[in-house]
This record gives structure tokens, sequence and C-alpha cells, in this order.
């Protein structure tokens, strides 16, 4: 028993030096920070007024069961230092909703995928995007072609975060150890929906629910003692964060949790209710002008708005979809991403980029579209706007590449996280010296030379500024004369991204 008893000891001390090894390995990398203090310890779940997760070791038995004794080795080791298991075990695992009456549109049961952290305070909830239907017939077709979106029937049982929801610290430099939550998307209504399947309908709309009850799942599995919770999404799963990040905020409040704090993080999900380049019969989401879907589709999911935006707009609700009128009514902090030539509002604006050049009537509608998205977020204090055409970016991995005036995305999200604290949580305003609010001021789609690379649809090759902007129709000699200035200059601005 002492010859044990002095093993045990020694297997002690090499597992907590490794584990400090192993800590100081895994922070490492091409972003690595200066050291921090260390995160309180993870409170024991079985018992709220403990203070640490012990191990207590039994040696009692250890001849007659060392499979026993073994396990009791992993645990600590697991203890000791949780970046053992983060370093080895990447992916989220896929958990089903407690709550099995809240479903995917099929009656399938919705859920989420998690990655938990152990000792970590902060919380990233992700909402996923894809369009949504707003008839049955084109809810028909969807099912028929992207079941994904609409049941949980095939989803995989582990998936893997990339970008911002990235276990690597080289590609989520502030956010990789967080507890990381996957929600897909299965509602088809913009995460908005409250209303179960009906024989009439034969779909469940369910969006805003989903969230609710992923919130309360969570709650069991350490949330309950979180200290930031970021609600996430991108393009539909954008524009559900500002629908739903003050219902979670209040739902948390609600329970009793007000020492959590909840922002959002809207990636792609600001979208105008402009007039299209030209009007098509409203058959199907992208046939259609976005107002005309949303009319249509708010009244046959049953969407839910936030209540202050639904008072300032009684009977057409469907305001509330459109960031800059719903941006007003939104209490909790949230940072937009928004490309400011974005693919998919250029979709439903009937203005297709591929085949032949854009014709001049198209060009000046680009380029009128980003004047319009930067009016409406002048008044947004944390906001990255880059004068790309491109959908989506915070799940992509090169989300870490895109500036605006020298400032990284991940660095100015960094900079306005970091920036809240106990007294200012509700307040909006960005400190100063905090590069929070860019904005490309440059006018044409791609002139900033940080934007993703675009690739040649028929060629595959990819193409430069210069190229790109040939490809659109655009007319060197035209411009430097409106520029006041020679082409062989305008061409050099182009190329450096002035």
């Amino acid at each position: 028993m002492t010859t044990i008893r002095m093993v045990s000891s020694v297997l002690l001390l090499v597992l907590m030096q490794s584990g400090a090894l192993c800590a100081r390995r895994f922070r490492g990398g091409r972003n690595s920070q200066p050291r921090r203090a260390p995160p309180p310890p993870p409170t024991h779940r079985g018992n709220r007024g403990d203070t640490t997760e012990s191990f207590p070791l039994d040696f009692t038995a250890v001849e007659e069961n060392m499979d026993n004794f073994m396990t009791q080795v992993k645990n600590l080791t697991e203890s000791l230092y949780p970046c053992s298991a983060q370093k080895f075990d990447y992916d989220m695992k896929l958990h089903f909703l407690e709550n099995t009456s809240v479903t995917c549109n099929d009656g399938t049961p919705a859920g989420y995928y998690l990655k938990e952290s152990r000792g970590s305070r902060r919380w990233l909830i992700f909402l996923e995007g894809g369009w949504y239907c707003f008839n049955k017939e084109n809810c028909d077709s969807r099912y028929e072609t992207m079941r994904r979106l609409m049941s949980s029937s095939k989803w995989p049982q582990t998936k893997t975060g990339t970008g911002i929801l990235s276990p690597l610290p080289e590609e989520s430099p502030h956010w990789w150890k967080a507890n990381m939550v996957f929600i897909p998307y299965c509602s088809s209504d913009v995460w908005s929906g409250a209303t179960p399947k009906t024989d009439k309908s034969g779909y469940a709309f369910m969006g805003s629910l989903i969230i609710q009850e992923v919130v309360k799942d969570l709650l069991n599995k350490g949330l309950d003692n979180a200290k930031v919770l970021l609600l996430a999404g991108s393009s539909a799963g954008g524009t559900g964060v500002l629908l739903n990040v003050d219902r979670v905020a209040e739902l948390l409040e609600g329970l009793g949790h007000t020492g959590i704090q909840v922002r959002g993080l809207s990636d792609s999900g600001w979208f105008l209710d402009n007039k299209q380049y030209h009007c098509t019969d409203c058959v199907d989401t992208v046939s259609c002008a976005p107002t005309e879907t949303i009319k249509r589709g708010i009244k046959y999911w049953g969407g839910v708005v936030p209540e202050k935006c639904r008072l300032a707009h009684e009977g057409e609700e469907w305001n509330c979809f459109f960031g800059y009128r719903v941006f007003p009514s939104i209490k909790s902090p949230v940072f937009v991403v928004q490309w400011l030539f974005d693919e998919a509002q250029l979709t439903v604006d009937n203005i297709q980029l591929t085949g032949q050049p854009v014709q001049e009537g198209q060009w000046r509608y680009i380029q009128n579209l980003g004047i319009e998205l930067r009016n409406t977020l002048k008044d947004v204090p944390a906001m990255f706007a880059p004068a790309c055409l491109s959908h989506e970016v915070i799940t992509r991995s090169y989300w870490i590449d895109v500036q605006v005036k020298g400032t990284s995305l991940p660095r100015a999200l960094n900079c306005w996280d970091r920036s809240f604290n106990e007294n200012n949580r509700n307040n909006k305003s960005p400190p100063k010296g905090c590069p929070v609010h860019l904005i490309d001021s440059c006018p044409w789609p791609h002139c900033n030379p940080t934007c993703p690379t675009i690739r040649d649809q028929f060629t595959g090759q990819e193409m430069n500024v210069i190229q790109f902007l040939m490809h659109m129709g655009f007319d060197v000699q035209k411009m430097a004369q409106q520029q006041g200035m020679d082409p062989s200059k305008l061409l050099d601005m182009l190329s450096s991204g002035s």
C-alpha cells in the first residue's frame, strides 16, 4: 500500500507538470496572447456549494480492482488539464431538446450541437442560416431539395466548428476556449416562428421557441454559471439574432439568472427592404421582393418579433425583419457584420452577376446598394462592413484575414466584447479608442484588397480586383474621366485597394 501511495504521488506531480505544458503548447500558435489570469475553478454541478471539482483517489481496493484505480487517474488527469480533452476532441456533440413538443418543420425533434469547455464562463450560441419558405408550395419544394433544413432525421452525431466556432486558437483567437453551441436551422422561418405543426400547413414553424428551449436545456449543462452569452448567427441566423437576442436576455432574467451578460453578433442578416432592380412574379424566395416574402411568411409562420418593434410597426410587423428598422428597439448590445455588397441581397434584388458583364444600369444599382447600406449602418455603434461582394463570414476560416481600416474582424469583436463590465453592460456606445465602428468608404465591390478571393465561375481561375471589375463591365476610362484623374492612376488605386 505504501508503494502505491508513493507511485500515485509521483504520478500526480507528473500529471500537474504535463497539464501546465499542455496548456502552454495549446495556447501557442500564430495568434498567441499574453498570459492572463486563469478562470475561476469550475463548480461541481452536483453540489452548488462546492468551490472546486474534486476527484479523490481511493486506494483501499487497488490490488483487487486496477481498472477502477485507472478510471480515477483518468478523471484526475482531465480535471488537472481540460485542454487534454479539447486537444483531441474538437467536435460538438448532438443533443435533442428535452421538450419534445418543440420540433423541426416536419415534426422531427429539434436540437443543438455542444462542445463544453470546462472552466470557461463564456458561451457562444450560433444560429445557422439557410433562406426560408413562405407557403405550402415552396415549403414542399424546399423539403424535397433541402430536407436537412427542415428535418433532423439525418443530422450527423457530431459537428466540427469553423471560424469563430473553431476550437483552434489560430482560427478563433478570442473565442476558442468558450463553450460552443451550434443550433441547426430546421424551422424555415428566420428563427421567428412559434406555431406547431397543423393539418392545414403540414409543417411546424418554431424557430423562436427552439432558441428558448436550447437555452433552458443549457442551464443544466453549465450555462447557469456563465458570465457572457454571445448569441451569433449568419444570414437568416443573423436576422434571427436581431429578432431574439432580447428574448434570450429576458428569458434568463425571468429565470433568475441576472448575472449573465447577453450580447448579439449578427452576420449577413442586415437586409434592405429596397426596390428590386426589376420586378418578377413572386413564385419563390429568390424571385420575390424581400418585403413581399416576409409579409407572406410572418403570417404563415406565426412569426414573433421584439415587442417594442411590434408596437412601433403595429399591423406591419414585417418591418421588424429588416435590421435598420428593428435595431433601434433592441436593448441588448449587438455587433453587426455586413458585406456592403451582399450576394444574397443582390440575388433577391434580381441582380445576376454570372454570365455576361452587367449593364450600366445594374452597375449603378450595385453602387447605390453600397451607399444605402452605409446610410443604414451609420448609427450602429459596433459594426464591421467591408466593401466586398460575398455572403456570411464569421464561420469561414478566412474571417481572420478580412480587414477594414487596418483592423481585422476578430480584433474589433474582441475589443467590443472586452469593453463591457457591470457598469455599462447595456450601453451600446463603444469606449474611446476602441476600433469597432468600421465601414469601408471605397465605392466598388471588392475595392478592399483583403476581401475574400473571387473566382471566375466558368474557368475557376482567381480574379484580381481589376479583372473582376472588368468582368462586371467596369469602364476604367469613363470612371477616370468622371473622377477627373488619369486612367493609369485609377488603375493603381484599384490595385492597391485605395
